[in-house]
């Protein structure tokens, strides 16, 4: 492979610079690999060329297991090649096996620096401070400017529930590349636009609350009662209607109940505690 300033040889000791550092910097594509590995020999010219091509958008480190065995068990590499990508100290893709160099640019297009980021940022300010109009126009030059750019169509849906406009938001997720639609982000705003229609569409919280102190079983007020409260930040509240429902009501509207906390869960986010709690007491609930 021909010497280039996107592309180095890492070891246990340079690990921590050459990647977790580096990667907060620009995408840093690890290459876990063996020389006995005949599929990583076919993938290190795509690899290389990628780097070259890209032009130092992202850094490509390549390890060689069978003398850092201490970072391959560290990261867990069962198979060759494995290539993980690192974004902030932080793994945060990856693919294994030879894969098609299509399959591979959309993997780096996901991660490294486009054009529109700046515009997106500049968006996020301005919603910061209180200025969603202005945060919306950037939105739309971000994407005039970049219309494949999924993380230009992820912020423009969040914006548009944030602002109410779900059929916006919907249009939004619906342009998304195949990679992107069942990404964590993708999942979650899917989620939170369910959330938000039946919100739209429910009495107010004040009636429904009455509502259900006139009938405790009334699991439809309950079900558009955690809906709001999914929309006012209040998570766990959501998680207790929905859960109530679940144990007192398995069957309303096919299961509605459970299916709307599967899909509150992946919103908030499975590491999250409140995830952790939740799926414990819904799978007691359920056995």
């Amino acid at each position: 492979m021909t010497a280039s300033a996107h592309i180095a040889d890492v070891t246990q000791d340079s690990f921590e610079t050459e990647v977790l550092a580096r990667s907060r910097t620009v995408p840093v594509l690890v290459d876990f690999w063996a020389a006995w590995c005949g599929p990583c020999k076919m993938l290190m010219p795509l690899l290389a060329k990628l780097a070259d091509e890209y032009g130092g958008k992202f850094f490509l480190a390549k390890v060689n297991t069978d003398t850092e065995q201490a970072l391959a068990s560290r990261y867990g590499i069962k198979s060759l090649p494995t290539v993980k990508l690192f974004r902030n100290g932080e793994a945060v893709d990856e693919f294994l096996g030879v894969q098609p160099e299509k399959t591979i640019r959309a993997l780096l297009d996901r991660h490294v620096p486009r054009a529109s980021d700046g515009l997106i940022e500049m968006a996020r300010v301005e919603l910061e401070t209180g200025n969603p109009g202005k945060a919306q126009a950037l939105l739309e030059e971000a994407l005039s400017l970049d219309p494949g750019s999924d993380r230009v169509k992820l912020e423009s849906a969040r914006l548009a529930l944030m602002l109410g406009q779900i059929s916006d938001a919907d249009k939004h997720l619906a342009t998304l590349s195949i990679e992107a639609r069942d990404s964590a982000e993708a999942t979650a705003l899917r989620a939170q636009m369910e959330f938000a229609r039946i919100a739209a569409a429910a009495r107010s919280a004040d009636e429904l609350r009455q509502a259900i102190a006139a009938n405790p079983r009334d699991s439809g007020a309950r079900y558009e009662l955690a809906a709001k409260l999914v929309m006012q930040g209040e998570a766990a509240a959501a998680l207790d209607t929905l859960l109530d429902i679940v144990r007192t009501d398995r069957k309303f509207n096919d299961d509605a109940a459970r299916k709307a906390m599967i899909s509150l869960f992946n919103l908030i986010g499975g590491n999250h505690p409140l995830v952790q709690e939740y799926r414990r007491k819904l799978s007691m609930a359920l056995n």
